[in-house]
């Protein structure tokens, strides 16, 4: 018997589009700034992530205005989200307000930072 059209689908291919931030955040979970050991994501950098249709905005900062990676781990993170299956377009709004600080990372990031 020959597999319905059903089961031939890629598994995840039609989860609902809440589905969509989880892999946007999968992405940025593989974007460091190559001066720290943790991934933009943990470090509290993304301020908001819109995925609610096929063209993603993410709204980030840095650590700082005269980060050295300010040109291109925008570049980088608008990179990652386009392999995602299914997003057509990524804009990566790079903002100052709030000023990032330290208590922005996430509990496992300071576990990975070792910070308490």
């Amino acid at each position: 018997m020959k597999p319905s059209k059903e089961s031939e689908k890629q598994p995840g291919a039609d989860k609902p589009a809440a589905n969509l931030e989880e892999q946007v955040i999968d992405a940025l979970r593989t974007v460091y700034d190559p001066e720290i050991p943790v991934n933009i994501y943990e470090m509290g950098l993304v301020y908001s992530i819109d995925a609610a249709s096929k063209n993603v905005v993410i709204r980030m900062t840095l650590t700082s205005p005269g980060c050295p990676v300010a040109g291109s781990l925008p570049k980088e993170v608008k990179s990652k989200v386009m392999e995602i299956e299914g997003v057509d377009s990524v804009r990566v709004e790079l903002v100052w307000d709030p000023p990032w600080n330290p208590d922005m990372i996430s509990e496992a990031g300071k576990l990975q930072l070792g910070i308490y």
